[in-house]
């Protein structure tokens, strides 16, 4: 079922509908959060320097940048696509979390702890805007 359907499907339902314009602002908000995260997960995977004098930094061995690279990835594409979207949000907030609490352990700046916060609520703002299953699922708690 493709996000138009589920949409469409919704109005002959009898309940509320997605406009195009928050549909349109979901899919850019939901881009935004993807492309960093693809971007930062494709990084960990050629490791350059910055990449490894960050994760240094923060204490962790640099044997484990490649599966950390891999789980971003695997977790950023069940994200982008709309079946497995709410997972794949799920992880990703696990996998932000746990960037935030590097961060504030290793008293990083508080850029870095607010930028992942950040890109935590894009990927929750943009799935609320794309995905009806995610309003309707708040609606009912």
């Amino acid at each position: 079922m493709t996000t138009q359907t589920i949409v469409a499907g919704n109005v002959a339902d009898g309940g509320p509908a997605i406009s195009k314009l928050q549909l349109w602002g979901g899919r850019i908000m939901s881009g935004f959060a993807g492309l960093f995260l693809l971007v930062d997960g494709g990084m960990k995977l050629f490791k350059p320097a910055v990449v490894l004098k960050a994760t240094r930094e923060l204490g962790y061995p640099e044997s484990e940048i490649v599966g950390i690279g891999v789980l971003v990835l695997v977790c950023t594409l069940l994200y982008l696509f709309p079946r497995t979207s709410i997972l794949g949000a799920i992880l990703l907030t696990g996998h932000l979390g746990g960037a935030i609490a590097s961060q504030v352990r290793v008293e990083a700046p508080w850029f870095n702890v607010i930028f992942a916060f950040v890109l935590g609520c894009l990927v929750w703002g943009g799935l609320w805007l794309r995905d009806v299953r995610v309003r309707d699922f708040l609606r009912k708690s």
